[in-house]
C-alpha cells in the first residue's frame, strides 16, 4: 500500500504539489524591445505562490548565462530566448499546451 502526502491527501505516486500545480499555469513567452534596441524575454502566467519563481529565474539565468530579474510574478530576461525557453519549461515539467508565444 502507498503512503498518502499528508499536504493533498494524493497517493505519493501521483507527485509533488508542485507538479500538479505546472499542470494549471497557463505561461506567455513574450519578447520586448528596450532601451537603445535591446531585447528583453519575458515570461509572464506562472502563479508565484505554487512555483518557486525565485529558482525558476535563477535556472533560467544560469541556463542562457544571461542577466535578468523577477518581479511581481514576471520573468524578464536580457536577451531573445523566446525559443529557448519554451523548451526548458517543457523540460522542467510545464505541459506543452499550456505554453503560449512566439515558438
Amino acid at each position: 500500500m502507498s503512503a498518502i502526502d499528508p499536504i493533498t491527501g494524493l497517493p505519493e505516486e501521483v507527485g509533488s504539489f508542485e507538479d500538479l500545480a505546472k499542470e494549471t499555469q497557463l505561461i506567455v513567452v513574450s519578447t520586448q524591445k528596450r532601451k537603445f534596441g535591446k531585447t528583453h524575454t519575458v515570461i509572464e502566467g506562472i502563479d508565484e505562490k505554487e512555483i518557486d519563481l525565485k529558482d525558476l529565474t535563477r535556472r533560467f539565468k544560469v541556463m542562457f548565462a544571461t542577466a535578468g530579474s523577477m518581479k511581481e510574478g514576471i520573468i524578464d530576461l536580457h536577451g531573445d530566448f523566446s525559443r529557448d525557453v519554451r523548451d526548458r519549461l517543457i523540460e522542467l515539467g510545464f505541459p506543452r499546451d499550456r505554453i503560449q508565444g512566439r515558438m
